[in-house]
């Protein structure tokens, strides 16, 4: 698995990780935990096959905005 995101916004993690899951890959979270703490950033993971259309899909989803 490849980390394609780091963030302590959980926010943006559950937003980026339901696009990635709309767009048909299998995203996972590592360390979520920590994020509510502030320690380590939580890491967006997913298969090293799936990298290239979820940053294309992340990059589409955080430049279009509302209309």
């Amino acid at each position: 698995m490849i980390a394609i995101l780091e963030t302590h916004d959980p926010v943006r993690l559950g937003f980026l990780k339901m696009i990635l899951e709309e767009g048909g890959l299998h995203p996972f979270v590592f360390d979520e935990g920590s994020a509510y703490r502030g320690a380590l950033p939580s890491r967006l993971m997913v298969l090293e096959s799936e990298v290239e259309l979820a940053r294309h899909l992340i990059a589409q989803a955080e430049t279009s905005g509302p209309e």
